[in-house]
């Protein structure tokens, strides 16, 4: 205990950067560094046993670094017998130990917890400071002032602000390249004679294989699998992941970044997005080394752009919607979307070749790239009119990368519309054909990929059709769905009865 009264800084588990606004002004001599390892956060959803001990052992080994720095560091382990398992009983028990005087925490990335972090000062009797999360490049009140400046939210506009803002891929007060997106030269067909780098890998030290064997007790009937752990668990490693796609893969990155090969889950992607959603990387070096690829003619502009608006586009710009639009973000369904979610999105044992291919490397890897999670899981809950909640709920427990912040907007607003357009213009909706476009997928799939209907056709198919056709009035006057309301409108009244008859079938045996 110390020797006068002290002020605890609590640390979350996606908060894991020393320069983070909590720790900017950490005094070693009076101040406990508090971490904790707590069931509710396991267990609100049941994570991907992936998820967990990488989390885990990051914040093992970001405590024994801030050890190392001369700081007190209060930590509970996830089966301390004192451990209490909840962030206001540990919060509590640290307060009657350390005679603590204030809390001071960074504001965390998911607006359940906000609320509860602010009910702390009027249940613990001491003051509680929550601090803006500075590691984003736009503060919540810079997005709140551009969003109320607009008319609408589009990404493609608050990115070309955010590249003036920060001068990123710009020459003379203009893009680089003469044009802000480069979209157009990254949707290359799949080329399956590939030979995709293999991602960077690391053997677990001591703390890696405790926590696993922790995980293997503690959360055995959780989804996926520990199998091969070879994550980054410090922010030198998370360099290292940073430096391999730079070097190896960025390269490649644009023209391919869509495109799905059977058995290839990684592709040229950088597998770095679940070091940056829990600090050991800043969204800004990572730009930087990206641009200094391209000015060392290391990488071309197509792969850097396309990879920088990930990041300062995408990634910022879906963290400003979700905090702009919650609480009541969570509970819309523009579609009235109610069905369950079926079990193959567990087990992966569906005879379609492009979810089943999607669920194995998920339930493995607790990773998808962007494509397969929107355009093959996303648009398959969507065209079958699953719950939002219940997507919802999954893509937040099986992906390692996955934080409310980031994955609510991606997927009630891009992947099943289920906003009304807050920040989309149209639905992510599409038959087969897209999918045999930007993949190999179909060759070898049970289903037929040329067959529009009937037994053997790909039910991505006549369920798109059976989407547009029963969604009509909300969405025909939309100007980006006049075209397929104009096929619609040219089909035969036998076909339309055939997309009714196959729709229906299929999902009356999805469960």
């Amino acid at each position: 205990m110390k020797d006068t009264r002290c002020t605890i800084r609590l640390i979350l588990g996606d908060q894991l950067n020393k320069s983070i606004a909590s720790l900017k002004n950490a005094d070693p001599a009076s101040d406990i560094i508090l971490m904790t390892e707590v069931i509710e956060e396991v267990t609100y959803v049941k994570h991907h046993k992936l998820k967990i001990a990488f989390l885990f052992s990051a914040m093992r080994h970001f405590a024994k670094s801030l050890i190392e720095d001369g700081f007190d560091v209060a930590y509970t382990k996830l089966d301390d017998p004192l451990n209490k398992g909840s962030f206001i009983d540990e919060i509590q028990r640290a307060i009657g130990f350390y005679d603590a005087e204030k809390i001071v925490v960074t504001s965390p990335g998911e607006y359940r917890l906000l609320e509860n972090f602010e009910t702390w000062e009027k249940l613990f009797g001491v003051p509680v400071i929550i601090l803006e999360d500075d590691r984003f490049l736009c503060s919540t009140p810079n997005f709140l002032n551009w969003a109320n400046s607009r008319n609408n939210l589009r990404m493609d506009a608050f990115y070309q602000y955010m590249r003036k803002e920060h001068n990123i891929l710009m020459e003379a007060g203009k893009p680089i390249g003469g044009k802000w997106s480069f979209d157009a030269e990254n949707r290359e067909k799949p080329d399956p004679s590939l030979s995709t780098p293999a991602p960077k890998s690391f053997v677990p030290d001591e703390i890696t294989n405790d926590v696993i064997e922790l995980v293997r007790r503690h959360c055995h009937d959780h989804f996926g699998c520990l199998n091969n752990f070879n994550l980054a668990v410090e922010r030198s490693q998370a360099l290292e992941v940073l430096k391999a796609f730079i070097d190896e893969r960025l390269p490649s990155f644009g023209r391919f970044q869509d495109a799905m090969i059977e058995n290839e889950p990684f592709m040229y992607h950088s597998l770095i997005s679940l070091y940056l959603n829990c600090g050991l990387l800043t969204p800004l070096e990572i730009i930087r080394a990206a641009e200094d690829a391209l000015h060392e003619c290391a990488a071309p502009l197509n792969s850097v752009e396309g990879f920088i608006r990930q990041i300062l586009g995408w990634r910022e710009f879906i963290r400003g919607v979700y905090w702009l639009n919650m609480p009541q973000y969570k509970e819309l369904n523009y579609f009235g979307a109610n069905k369950a979610l079926p079990s193959f999105y567990w087990t992966g044992e569906t005879k379609m070749k492009c979810m089943a291919q999607a669920v194995e490397q998920t339930r493995k890897y607790g990773y998808a790239h962007h494509i397969q999670r929107l355009m093959v899981l996303g648009n398959f809950a969507l065209l079958t009119g699953i719950a939002p909640q219940a997507v919802n709920d999954w893509f937040l427990t099986v992906y390692t990368d996955a934080y409310e912040w980031v994955e609510l907007p991606n997927v009630s607003g891009m992947a099943l519309f289920a906003d009304g357009g807050v920040f989309a213009t149209k639905p992510y909706a599409a038959s087969g054909a897209y999918i045999n476009r930007m993949s190999n997928y179909c060759k070898t799939c049970h289903y037929k990929v040329a067959e529009k209907t009937g037994s053997d056709a790909c039910p991505f198919n006549y369920l798109y059709w059976h989407f547009i056709k029963r969604n009509r009035p909300l969405l025909e006057e939309n100007i980006r769905m006049k075209m397929p309301y104009r096929t619609l409108d040219k089909m035969s009244a036998e076909k339309l009865d055939a997309i009714d008859l196959d729709s229906k079938l299929f999902l009356s045996k999805l469960t």
